[in-house]
């Protein structure tokens, strides 16, 4: 074999080497969720891509993220568990109800009429004073706070076959499917309706036989369901803001060099920004559909959303600390910070648009 061809087989023979050694140092950061791998209809997956690229490049190449979604590696529950010990899932996305089952606090943010708007509650997950307060689930769980996803926009819209909901009058008599969730089966008899808890595979069912008379989500759900076909009102009251949140293992972390764990966290708060606008989008496109397919719709004025507030929030309250062992001070800290974040932000538009 001439000197070339044995120099041209040894620098193959170190390349091969270095890749094998490369690939062997890479960490692997496995996600699961439960929506569809689709980058069209919903914000999870888009904003998980583009994170996947960001960790890529900003770690070079030696963490690669691995997303699985629909559900594939098990229900949220499941797959936080997973996430706790971090070898097979070092990532989670874990709606309310599941977040609270591994920290208790967080059901806090199930508060009905928190928000008032897309910046407020943006605003208010994006702050230092909330990733304090997810702080101690490191502790607690195992699981470190990257953000909060808006799911499906958001605020939510109710549907229901008998009127169309314009005042806290309207509820009274109906049967509202709502998720297994204690803090929104109180919500609804505050307000005068009963509470059905059914899982959300037989929401149709239910709607369709009478079961219930009507339910709540983010409106781009009656636009990927074509609810219309089973309800004829639809009213966006927002008296609920469906969230995501994004978790991941503290152990797993804690492997990665410094400057690799500020790249996933630097990308997650990239990545959670870009998710915010796509769930906007969803929820506006969600509401418009709504009005054009639903027999008639109604968006709540800040008026009546006040008089629901004022008659939820005690009921709330009486809940989350008597029957779930939050205490009073922790819920009204919270809501003084989201009426804090409220007021800086009206304030800074303001000052800053208007001077």
């Amino acid at each position: 074999m001439s000197r070339s061809l044995i120099h041209v087989a040894a620098v193959a023979v170190l390349c091969s080497a270095v890749s094998a050694q490369v690939a062997e140092a890479a960490q692997t950061m496995t996600i699961a969720h439960l929506y569809p791998d689709s980058l069209e209809n919903n914000e999870v997956a888009p904003a998980l891509h583009h994170f996947a690229r960001l960790v890529g490049e900003r770690t070079g190449g030696e963490v690669i993220v691995e997303i699985f979604g629909s559900g594939a590696l098990g229900s949220e529950v499941e797959t936080g568990k997973q996430a706790q010990k971090g070898r097979i899932v070092q990532s989670a996305l874990l709606s309310s109800g599941a977040m609270s089952s591994f920290y208790k606090r967080y059901q806090i943010v199930a508060t009905p009429f928190l928000f008032d708007s897309y910046a407020q509650a943006w605003g208010f997950f994006d702050s230092a004073w909330f990733a304090d307060f997810m702080r101690p689930s490191v502790a607690d769980t195992g699981l470190r706070y990257l953000g909060t996803f808006d799911d499906g926009g958001g605020f939510v819209a109710m549907t229901n076959n008998k009127r169309l909901i314009t005042s806290v009058e309207d509820f009274a008599g109906l049967n509202i499917r709502v998720e297994e969730n204690p803090a929104h089966i109180a919500t609804m008899r505050a307000l005068g309706a009963s509470a059905t808890p059914l899982p959300w595979g037989e929401v149709i069912t239910a709607l369709t036989t009478g079961l219930a008379d009507g339910q709540f989500n983010a409106p781009v759900v009656s636009l990927g369901f074509n609810l219309w076909e089973v309800n004829d009102y639809t009213t966006w009251t927002g008296h609920v803001y469906n969230t995501i949140t994004w978790m991941v293992s503290e152990a797993w972390l804690n492997e990665l060099p410094v400057q690799h764990r500020h790249a996933v966290v630097e990308s997650a708060r990239e990545s959670i920004a870009i998710a915010h606008g796509i769930a906007a989008h969803q929820a506006v496109l969600g509401w418009a559909v709504s009005c054009r397919e639903f027999e008639a719709c109604h968006v709540l004025d800040d008026a009546e959303r006040g008089r629901m507030r004022d008659i939820t929030r005690p009921a709330f309250k009486s809940w989350i600390t008597e029957g779930f062992g939050i205490s009073a001070a922790e819920v009204e800290a919270l809501w003084s910070e989201v009426e804090r974040v409220g007021a800086e932000l009206r304030s800074q538009s303001v000052d800053t648009y208007l001077r």
